[in-house]
């Protein structure tokens, strides 16, 4: 098959390096512009861009494909198939009838739990037990189309989302290989989702990140687990902001103000709306992220208020 693949971010690579490992043809990779980042905000490729020129292999990157001159040049490459994982734009009708075979999409969750641009975070904010890859037909309707295969994992009492993203990431690229060869075959029987199942995974705000200590601990540290690696959960110690890398909860009760510092000699724990919560890595403007042991080493905050 001659495949055109779009995706952006490093969620995308593995999903890529596994096409690259078939027999089949990339004959060429859509991505999102270059943009600026880091300090110096100079122009920075997307991990997919730079996979795809190491591979040689024609990299687009249109502002939009909302034009005659994008689906001209779309045309051109005259694909079987269309794959995309984490690209960012919206494909019109028009691109996704070129293709002759179909237009696949990587999504990282269990449709029709979790349609949208966050599904990984809002899962284990939800206190979700399991996620998994879908693989869907892409329709014009966000992530609504038929389901062509599924593979659910567990998510693991503590992980991160970051820890969570490159677990699916690699497990996306698997069960996109199982379905080229489903494609191949003939066998593919697509499911159509069920509209009373579905959820919306809404974007991320930076907003979100900043913790409520009225809300019980269990929360609180799904709130953490969440945020990690971006935006990261934070709250105001002091005069400064303190980001919350890792956390626990404890059975301790305490009468003090949710946000109050209880623990301040072996353990830096926090009262909560319920129950307790343990911070054990955090980090201040300017420092790097520690182990709550250094910061206590280094700050006296026992009956301090964190906000």
């Amino acid at each position: 098959m001659r495949i055109v693949f779009a995706g952006t971010p490093w969620f995308a690579v593995p999903s890529l390096e596994a096409l690259l490992a078939t027999e089949h043809t990339v004959v060429a990779v859509y991505t999102q512009p270059d943009r600026p980042a880091g300090r110096g905000r100079r122009l920075q490729e997307s991990p997919v861009k730079t996979l795809a020129l190491k591979h040689r292999i024609p990299v687009m990157q249109p502002q939009t494909l909302r034009n005659e001159e994008a689906v001209a040049s779309f045309a051109h490459f005259q694909p079987d198939l269309l794959v995309v994982a984490a690209y960012g734009l919206i494909l019109p009708p028009e691109i996704l009838s070129i293709p002759t075979l179909d237009a696949i999409n990587v999504h990282a969750s269990l449709l029709p739990r979790w349609r949208g641009a966050a599904p990984i975070q809002r899962a284990i904010l939800a206190g979700d037990q399991n996620t998994g890859i879908t693989i869907m037909r892409v329709v014009e309707a966000l992530d609504a189309g038929p389901m062509l295969l599924k593979r659910a994992i567990a998510i693991h009492p503590t992980e991160t989302a970051g820890e969570l993203h490159d677990r699916l990431a690699r497990l996306g690229a698997e069960t996109l290989t199982e379905v080229l060869a489903m494609l191949e075959a003939g066998t593919i029987i697509p499911v159509p989702q069920d509209e009373s199942e579905v959820t919306y995974a809404t974007k991320i705000t930076k907003e979100e990140a900043h913790l409520d200590w009225s809300l019980p601990a269990a929360e609180l540290a799904r709130r953490v687990r969440a945020f990690n690696p971006w935006p990261v959960a934070f709250a105001h110690f002091e005069d400064q902001v303190l980001r919350i890398w890792r956390a626990e909860v404890v059975d301790r009760s305490s009468e003090e103000v949710p946000g109050t510092i209880i623990q301040a000699k072996k353990h830096l724990e926090v009262a909560t709306g319920e129950g307790g919560l343990r911070l054990l890595e955090v980090q201040l403007p300017g420092g790097r992220r520690q182990h709550a042991h250094a910061f206590l080493n280094a700050h006296s905050c026992l009956g301090l208020r964190l906000r």
